[in-house]
């Protein structure tokens, strides 16, 4: 399409920024007035206000562009004022009215798919599935479930122009709902309300007069795909969920005429108009969720791919399963706490108590997690029913924790907490998980985008190295010694004069360099030693550019090891961190008997980054992928925060040192 055509719009639905936005980067110039010579005429869908833009189409000839929802559209409906991330925008005609064909349909009946294409079909409906994602994200596959075996039948909100347009009606559903009960005499029947019916924005065609000994009505966020699963058979009008059953793998019965009905994967009460080529449900998915919607990357204000789509969503559902129920919290400093409750508390506000045993009686009266810091966590806290420990992720900003610097990343732990050896922890646990194609090629992906930036967990100090010796090199990272890894850590050696004196008995002939913890360097936590046993000390030095210069990483259990990890740097460990015990370091210390999995690198990149934290975008103020914080550390747009931070960061740095002289 050339750039600038001009769309001209005659409702105050193309006000929305969003769906103005989409068009603009999709080429088209949005604007109202009288049609011109080449001009096109845009409506939504059919709706209430598409009248006029039809009227003034056949007046000036205008050709006519119908735009609608993408098939995932955002966390919830459009009317509790979430915004779309995907279009359709069609110039031949409607998805959801068969009357003419659409562009969704003039794909499917004409198109033809390479053997990359269908597999790469096939990939994106395993992650819509394994992520429980549809058209309104915000469902829970959490919830228990029916018993197997019963039989689905789905609801719409009453007046649906999908339903009018369609080729059904209101009495289709009663004639739906008589269907699955003749077919099925013997089964439970289950009818699923729609997501504006239950979030009371829309009423539904079902309701208790349709119920009896053997229907009931399942209203909530139930993931469709974790239905799907438990049915033995599904009956539809004209719903979406219908698309999604036979992603699933079922055929449903369907009583209208949606755009995926007459291809031969639905069981048709009515045969639509113009169709009769046979297709899978890999081209069904590469037409509708591939080829035709124009996606929306609301991060970084650009068009993008399904899979960029399937990420940002799977990470705002994620956040928004986790959030729902709300959380008591307990031991987080109160800097953390304002960013914290933007964060976690976007769902339900969070409630703060400042005494453990109240925190927990709280948690239990008010029926939510007690929610952490997991350094903080005491007997007390245990009495909560259910505790949630919570820490900065691998990824966690520009700038030090110890400055006040709100993380990007962190890790919510139901089990343990992933420094914490001597207990399982969620981390572990997943990496017992193999690994599907998909996620390998995505942390693949990840990890080739991370090297590439030269990014790691704080992405502080200078890329400009000294001249260092020359021989083999061997890195010894200082750490924080009251940091709860060396606490916890199963290690005999747990101060970084010791280290160093090890590492040095056991290297004699090996360059030994010193990198202070940054930290500690700074001021603000215990650790400094005069390092008389290294070659070189590297103090305010870039770790990403020191572990390209170096043949080993001897630690404790810092982090560092991790990133050495994460290029191909050989790793001996005194302790048991995270990334200890599987085989992928040397182990001097006892690591846990549980770690008997062998994963590869790649499983560890999924795991620690992708799996196991969460991530929040500073920009946007929006749950998203790792990706998107990656990208905002390598193009420097992240928030730092005021002088006053800085100032309290120094006051407790002091408070800090005197506390661990006094100890000593």
């Amino acid at each position: 399409m050339p750039p600038g055509e001009r769309l001209r719009v005659y409702s105050g639905g193309f006000l929305n920024k969003r769906i103005r936005r989409i068009l603009t980067l999709a080429g088209w110039r949005v604007t109202t007035g009288w049609p011109a010579v080449g001009d096109h005429v845009g409506v939504w869908g059919r709706a209430g206000r598409a009248y006029r833009g039809e009227a003034v189409s056949r007046r000036t000839s205008a050709a006519l562009v119908r735009i609608e929802d993408a098939f995932l559209r955002s966390l919830h409906p459009g009317r509790s004022g979430d915004q779309t991330l995907g279009l359709m925008i069609d110039r031949r005609g409607l998805y959801f009215d068969p009357s003419a064909p659409s562009d969704l349909e003039h794909r499917l009946a004409t198109g033809d798919w390479s053997e990359a294409e269908r597999r790469r079909a096939a990939d994106v409906i395993t992650r819509i599935r394994d992520a429980h994602l549809t058209k309104y994200a915000a469902t829970d596959p959490g919830l228990p479930l029916p018993e197997s075996g019963y039989v689905l039948v789905i609801d719409q909100t009453r007046g649906d122009a999908s339903i009018t347009y369609g080729g059904a009606n209101a009495d289709s559903f009663g004639r739906m709902l008589a269907r699955a009960r003749d077919d099925h005499p013997d089964r439970p029947i289950v009818i699923k309300t729609h997501p504006e019916t239950t979030n009371g924005h829309r009423a539904g065609h079902f309701g208790q007069a349709d119920l009896d000994a053997r229907t009931s009505l399942l209203s909530g966020p139930y993931s469709p795909w974790a239905l799907f699963d438990r049915a033995s058979a599904i009956y539809t009008v004209t719903s979406q969920m219908g698309f999604e059953a036979i992603l699933a793998g079922q055929r449903p019965v369907v009583f209208g005429q949606p755009f995926y009905a007459g291809w031969g994967l639905s069981e048709d009460v009515t045969q639509p108009p113009r169709r009769g080529r046979t297709l899978t449900r890999e081209t069904l998915a590469a037409a509708a969720l591939i080829d035709i919607p124009v996606w929306y990357d609301p991060y970084h204000d650009r068009l993008c791919e399904v899979e960029d789509v399937i990420d940002m969503l799977e990470a705002r559902a994620r956040a928004w399963r986790e959030d729902r129920r709300g959380y008591v919290a307990n031991g987080i400093r109160l800097w953390k706490r304002r960013p914290l409750q933007k964060i976690l508390g976007a769902v339900q506000p969070i409630t703060f108590e400042d005494a453990p045993e109240k925190a927990a009686d709280a948690a239990k009266r008010q029926q939510r997690p007690l929610l952490v810091w997991a350094g903080k966590e005491t007997a007390a806290h245990r009495a909560a029913p259910e505790l949630i420990r919570m820490e900065d992720g691998f990824l966690r900003s520009k700038g030090l924790g110890a400055e006040l610097i709100p993380p990007l990343s962190f890790a919510l732990d139901d089990l343990g907490i992933y420094y914490d050896p001597s207990r399982p922890s969620r981390l572990e646990r997943l990496m017992d998980v193999p690994l599907s194609r998909n996620d390998r090629r995505r942390a693949e992906r990840l990890l080739d985008q991370l090297l590439a930036a030269g990014l790691s967990k704080y992405n502080v100090g200078s890329a400009t190295l000294p001249e260092l010796p020359k021989g083999h090199r061997i890195l010894v990272p200082g750490q924080v010694e009251d940091d709860a890894s060396i606490r916890l850590g199963t290690t005999q050696i747990r101060r970084n004069a010791d280290l160093l004196a090890e590492t040095r008995r056991q290297n004699p002939q090996a360059v030994i360099l010193y990198k202070p913890h940054p930290d500690v360097e700074a001021g603000l936590r215990p650790g400094a030693i005069e390092a008389a046993e290294a070659d070189m000390v590297l103090p305010r030095i870039d770790p990403v550019a020191l572990l390209e210069e170096v043949q080993e990483v001897w630690t404790m259990t810092s982090t560092l090891g991790f990133e050495a990890l994460l290029r191909d740097v050989p790793v001996t460990c005194f302790g048991a961190p995270f990334y200890a015990g599987w085989g992928l370091t040397q182990d001097l210390g006892p690591v846990p008997d549980r770690r008997t999995a062998r994963p590869d690198l790649i499983a560890l990149v999924h795991a620690a980054l992708i799996a196991y934290p969460r991530y929040h975008d500073p920009v946007t103020d929006l749950p998203c992928p790792p990706e998107v914080v990656l990208s905002r550390l390598q193009s420097g747009t992240v928030p730092h925060p005021g002088a006053a931070n800085r100032l309290l960061a120094k006051l407790q740095g002091v408070f800090a040192s005197q506390a661990h002289l006094w100890r000593r």
